[in-house]
């Protein structure tokens, strides 16, 4: 007897989307976890497979070295000075983008601080979920669309003050935050994107609070649309006549 072909594929789509969540945490996982391992195979001497990767995921992202993370050095993040300094004297972003870091200066993510925030925080948020997933339900649409709002602004506060020059925006010196606080918090957090920054922190909460709206409004509809679905098996062998192998 012959099985219908179809009938083979679609039991290998239901046992897939048996353990759909499974498959997630490790493809995706591996999709966020390969940007770390670049200055990982840098500090290891692999360097033809560190720039593999800061390669590929250059197509994903500016990699901008004032804007990621730095690993195996004395400091996560440095500024655009230390930056120039350490590289080239240029606000030039496509030359910027070049650096991954050096032995006494350690090596960059290979996607930046935002990127992180937002992709990783979708890993981990699911994470989160899975074991409390009888108990949430799923995150009506106005409130997806109420968690990714501060991204959208901060991003595109960022992408219209860069139109003026990296490192010569408004959002570089938030002069405006200066003045809504009347200067309370160190210079330091207003200027600039090192770690602690008000620049930092915005990229890191606004990419958290989407990731948060991202897997709280799909990951339920997933999961039940993964356990509901129809058994077609029994649908398509109700009406059609086994085949013969003779």
């Amino acid at each position: 007897m012959f099985m219908h072909p179809f009938l083979s594929y679609h039991k290998i789509l239901r046992g897939l989307s048996r353990h759909w969540f499974a498959l997630f945490a490790f493809f995706y996982g591996g999709y966020v976890g390969l940007p770390f391992l670049a200055p990982l195979f840098m500090q290891l001497g692999w360097h033809g497979a560190g720039k593999a990767i800061y390669a590929l995921y250059s197509l994903l992202c500016h990699q901008l070295p004032q804007r990621s993370f730095f690993l195996f050095g004395p400091r996560l993040t440095y500024s655009l000075a230390e930056i120039q300094t350490a590289w080239q004297n240029t606000t030039n972003p496509l030359i910027l983008r070049q650096f991954i870091g050096n032995a006494d200066m350690g090596w960059k993510v290979a996607w930046s601080d935002r990127m992180v925030s937002l992709y990783t925080s979708v890993w981990f948020w699911g994470l989160i979920w899975y074991p409390f997933r009888q108990k949430i339900k799923p995150l009506p649409g106005w409130g997806l669309a109420l968690l990714s709002l501060p991204l959208a602004v901060d991003g595109l506060t960022h992408l219209v003050s860069d139109l003026s020059g990296i490192g010569q925006g408004f959002r570089d010196s938030n002069t405006w935050l200066v003045n809504l606080t009347s200067g309370a918090f160190p210079s330091t957090f207003y200027t600039g994107d090192a770690w602690g920054s008000f620049n930092s922190i915005m990229r890191l909460l606004t990419g958290s609070l989407f990731g948060l709206g991202v897997v709280w409004f799909s990951f339920p509809l997933v999961a039940a649309h993964c356990r509901h679905q129809a058994p077609l098996h029994a649908r398509h062998t109700a009406g059609s006549t086994p085949i013969s192998s003779e």
